[in-house]
């Protein structure tokens, strides 16, 4: 099942250095930084902090670190908001050496298309409720069923649970095999994984599944700024994942949208943000290996 989540640490001594792997209960291996700010790059997180610099000015009018610190602060959310910096800065220090999956890309032999659930949300009225597929979600597994036509592959592994804050009564899992199956998928083929709460989970619970199967090559489909991540700890799992790329499905389609401040642009920016946070806290827990430009193409 993997390794247990651990701190990397190296004492020093007289005589050399020794490397240490301190134990972290599950139950605690939490991102905080990431969480805080995603917080802070969000809506309402947006609103806070122009409040608080409202509710500065007005006790400090005079204030020059004041008016300067909001100002900066204004501008710094101006930026993160156009759509085109996260963009190249994920570019930059994610995706670069990133490509469109092609059937060449795999070897003979016994395939399995892996496809990484990005979440949804619930539909209520009264009490019904139904699970919808997020756009990133979407984009994933019709990355996936593209693939799937390409090559023609035994089988699709379809994966993402709940996380521990969820409020879905339907896992990305299953809402990606359901809209598989509706695009032509025979249900036979389709192998289900709803038991994970994050990347590092996934890669664990599908590498036995994987072995069972007697799979061969996997392709691995996600968005093309978390494929770093989940390329990495499928590597650390003991498999060499061919990236199959989706990119982001609210991207622009026109000037406008990458050069004026939109809400998705600000989203982004938290993503790419994200990504970056989670390869720095997986590789300091020993969880993998891989930095954020350490994938290639092949």
């Amino acid at each position: 099942m993997g390794r247990e989540p651990s701190l990397r640490l190296e004492l020093r001594g007289f005589t050399g250095r020794y490397p240490v792997l301190l134990p972290i209960p599950r139950d605690v291996t939490v991102r905080p930084m990431s969480s805080v700010v995603g917080f802070l790059l969000s809506a309402p997180g947006v609103v806070l902090v122009m409040v608080a610099g409202a509710i500065w000015l007005t006790i400090r009018p005079q204030s020059k670190v004041g008016r300067r610190s909001v100002l900066a602060v204004a501008a710094l959310y101006f930026v993160a908001s156009l759509y085109a910096v996260p963009f190249l800065a994920g570019r930059a220090l994610l995706t670069r050496q990133l490509r469109p999956f092609e059937p060449t890309d795999v070897k003979s032999g016994r395939t399995a298309i892996v496809i990484l659930g990005g979440g949804g949300a619930t539909a209520r009225l009264e009490d019904l409720r139904v699970g919808i597929m997020n756009q990133e979600t979407a984009a994933r597994m019709l990355e996936g069923y593209r693939v799937y036509r390409l090559i023609g592959a035994e089988w699709i592994i379809s994966s993402g649970g709940l996380s521990t804050q969820a409020t879905l009564n339907e896992t990305s899992a299953e809402m990606m095999r359901d809209g598989l199956v509706q695009l032509g998928v025979p249900a036979s083929r389709i192998v289900v994984e709803s038991e994970s709460r994050d990347t590092r989970d996934e890669a664990i619970l599908i590498g036995p599944m994987l072995r069972r199967l007697g799979a061969e090559n996997l392709v691995l489909v996600t968005s093309d700024i978390h494929m770093p991540r989940a390329r990495a700890v499928f590597r650390e799992e003991g498999w060499q994942p061919i990236p199959a790329i989706a990119p982001d499905a609210r991207r622009p389609i026109d000037i406008r949208g990458w050069v004026t401040p939109t809400t998705h642009g600000l989203e982004y920016t938290e993503q790419v943000v994200h990504e970056l946070l989670g390869i720095v806290y997986y590789r300091a827990l020993a969880w993998s290996s891989a930095g954020a430009t350490g994938v290639d193409s092949k």
